[in-house]
């Protein structure tokens, strides 16, 4: 039997005890969790300063290693987000639909755990603990991988979790992390039949198409965020400066950030001054169409390629576009299902906007970067669904239980 085969079998164990557990249980274990966090808080941060100083060394770009740095308030921020999460309604026992057959059965479809869910992810060690608490409080034990270049950080983290949860009398194995960071590992756990009920995997572009491609368990789709942000003639143009800095100044490198700005060929001759000011101003690189530059004067020339990449950087590819038409038709030919936005003060092209993009979230008047679970009232998240099955957008408690019906007669037979 492999180490993960191992890992496997614990965790089935620890998700037969979390079954069981009610939700008074559950919330204290991830009160211990988060408590643990903060006790052990200078041994995560001298691990994550080993993690910085090797991805700095291996020439990782600053952008990524934003995702990668924690410091006190980060750590403070991941203890209070399990919190959050043991606050929120349980999901489990939820009963979904209850009636009664002609023949007197009683059937009821109730809401349960999955069982052992599996995660690979990269650079980002809070998705350590975000996904940790929201598997614990859904009554499901995890599986998880992170990168190399985060797994001192990872260790940490785990070992303050798996502290918390003996301290409130729960197998410590209801979380584990795969210490192995090679490829066959990764391999091996797309692999893990009989083991995981599903996988997710967080990170770039290829880190998820290889799990989609290659793996064998069931797996849930997340993140590729090609975002866009369309300015309709009808915008205000310091709304629509204020989302697109916001959109993709915030936080470049995570997958809700815009990589896409389209503008009304209408507006564009005096919004994008003000917006590329402003832009330059935050260090964004303008990649554009020619008539982009023309107005401008400046900027790089965009290529096919911009208008499919997911940048995670300070860069931003502009085009100028004839019709809403035009922008949904784009929209539609490059984006990834994630989030798109439009800034218009027309409620018909909001509507038929919202009616016609197909993504996990459509944002009229407001930044993408809001497509997050905390943001949307979750607390945490396990990731942002761009798949339809099952889930879809910021996944949360509910998105992580399946269901079974209860079926009670009294001696019915067919």
């Amino acid at each position: 039997m492999t180490v993960l085969e191992q890992m496997g079998e614990k965790a089935k164990k620890a998700a037969q005890f979390l079954s069981i557990a009610t939700k008074e249980q559950k919330n204290k274990a991830l009160e211990s969790m988060a408590s643990s966090l903060l006790d052990n808080m200078p041994s995560i941060l001298k691990a994550n300063a080993q993690d910085i100083q090797n991805a700095k060394e291996a020439g990782i770009k600053e952008s990524l290693i934003d995702r990668l740095l924690l410091s006190e308030s980060r750590i403070q921020d991941m203890s209070k987000g399990i919190l959050d999460v043991s606050n929120l309604e349980d999901p489990i026992g939820e009963v979904l639909n209850d009636y009664t057959r002609p023949n007197g059965l009683h059937i009821q479809k109730i809401r349960v755990p999955m069982g052992v869910i599996g995660i690979i992810y990269e650079a980002r060690p809070n998705v350590t603990s975000d996904a940790a608490a929201l598997c614990l409080k859904s009554g499901n034990a995890t599986i998880l991988r992170g990168g190399k270049e985060a797994i001192a950080s990872n260790k940490a983290i785990e070992a303050a979790l798996r502290a918390g949860l003996k301290d409130a009398d729960f197998p410590e194995d209801c979380v584990q992390l795969v210490q192995d960071t090679s490829r066959e590992s990764a391999n091996e756990m797309m692999h893990l039949n009989g083991y995981l009920s599903v996988l997710i995997p967080r990170g770039g572009a290829g880190l998820i198409q290889s799990v989609v491609k290659n793996a064998t368990v069931p797996v849930i789709e997340t993140g590729i965020g090609n975002c866009h942000v369309y300015v309709d003639k009808a915008a205000d143009p310091a709304m629509a400066t204020a989302i697109i800095v916001n959109a993709k100044v915030s936080r470049p490198s995570v997958c809700n950030a815009a990589e896409t700005l389209l503008v009304h060929k209408d507006i564009a001759p005096t919004v994008l001054p003000v917006m590329a000011k402003a832009l330059k101003e935050n260090h964004v690189e303008i990649r554009g169409d020619k008539p982009i530059l023309d107005i401008l004067g400046e900027g790089n020339p965009a290529t096919e390629e911009d208008w499919a990449t997911e940048y995670g950087d300070y860069i931003l590819a502009v085009k100028i576009v004839s019709s809403l038409d035009e922008a949904i038709d784009h929209i539609t030919r490059y984006g990834t299902g994630h989030s798109e936005c439009i800034v218009t003060a027309d409620d018909s092209a909001a509507k038929e906007f919202t009616a016609r993009i197909d993504a996990a979230a459509v944002y009229v008047n407001a930044s993408t970067r809001f497509t997050d679970g905390g943001e949307f009232g979750m607390g945490a998240e396990i990731g942002i669904s761009t798949q339809k099955l099952h889930a879809r957008g910021p996944m949360g408690l509910p998105e992580l239980t399946s269901y079974k019906y209860i079926v009670t007669g009294n001696g019915q037979i067919r």
